[in-house]
């Protein structure tokens, strides 16, 4: 089995599929490597694609000191595991706390970031409900450590996961079994180092107006905390795109694998080809509405 370590000494488990300009997947707090499965059987025809599992998701090292956990160790793993597996830049695509960890990437490293593709990211970003995100994150944290097996079916069940069960109950049956494998001290340390501590996108406009890879945000339509945020991302990345998935939760990449697939397909052959640029300045609001 194949590990990067990282300058903190922690391992991390990854796998390598295909050939071609390498494609980094990077998943969210209820997945893990297999959460990309529909991406990987789709696009090793075409890309070197790797996946990994997150610090504190096995069989990656499950560290006990939440120290060792935070945004800022999330986005520098994916560069561990990059160096590892002799990569030097790469398309990087992250769902929800993933995306979280590619943008955190781009802005610490930019030169090593082919495009960006940032989903169903953005939960706990919305001022309003800052001390509402904490506070819930802290009560996961505990569901977890309270039993994984009891809490994983309730979290696997949240408003907006339902959609993901209703369209395709099997595969969210399997999402829910694997999630309820995971390690209990590993994700309680997760959402309250990674979670509940990653500061608000919303404060961070300056850093992210400086990314200058091409971006595609995807949200679903009824992933209702991500879906501001992800406009927020649209505004301040100077070249990025928007795509709302309809009738779509937050578990985008397995509740709509094929529509997903297409759309990162159709970005990546964009931005290999050099056709997706900036914002055409006759188009930005900012000058439309400036008055002489």
């Amino acid at each position: 089995m194949p590990f990067a370590e990282t300058d903190d000494g922690i391992r991390l488990y990854y796998e390598v599929e295909g050939e071609g300009v390498p494609l980094v997947f990077v998943h969210e707090f209820a997945g893990n490597f297999w959460s990309w499965e529909p991406q990987i059987s789709a696009f090793t025809r075409r890309y070197q694609c790797i996946t990994f599992a997150a610090r504190g998701y096995p069989p990656s090292d499950v560290p006990d000191d939440l120290g060792a956990y935070s945004q800022a160790r999330a986005a520098d793993d994916i560069y561990a595991v990059m160096a590892a597996a002799g990569i030097d830049s790469a398309h990087l695509v992250g769902h929800s706390m993933g995306g979280f960890a590619v943008l955190h990437a781009a802005m610490r490293a930019p030169e090593r970031v082919r495009s960006l593709v940032v989903a169903g990211t953005g939960y706990g970003a919305e001022k309003a409900y800052e001390d509402y995100f904490r506070d819930i994150s802290e009560q996961v944290a505990c569901g977890f450590e309270s039993g994984i097996d009891r809490f994983a079916p309730i979290y696997a069940e949240g408003a907006s996961r339902v959609q993901f069960q209703a369209k395709d109950p099997h595969g969210w049956r399997l999402f829910a079994e694997r999630l309820a494998k995971h390690s209990e001290m590993g994700a309680a340390n997760t959402m309250r180092g990674v979670q509940a501590r990653r500061p608000s996108l919303y404060d961070l406009e300056n850093e992210l107006r400086g990314i200058a890879a091409p971006t595609l945000i995807i949200s679903g339509d009824e992933d209702d905390h991500c879906l501001q945020p992800g406009i927020f991302l649209k505004r301040v990345i100077s070249a990025s795109g928007l795509a709302v998935l309809p009738k779509c939760g937050h578990t985008i990449n397995l509740e709509e694998p094929e529509l997903f697939n297409r759309l990162l397909g159709d970005f990546l052959t964009s931005v290999d080809l050099g056709r997706w640029g900036k914002r055409d300045p006759r188009a930005d609001p900012s000058q439309i509405m400036r008055t002489s």
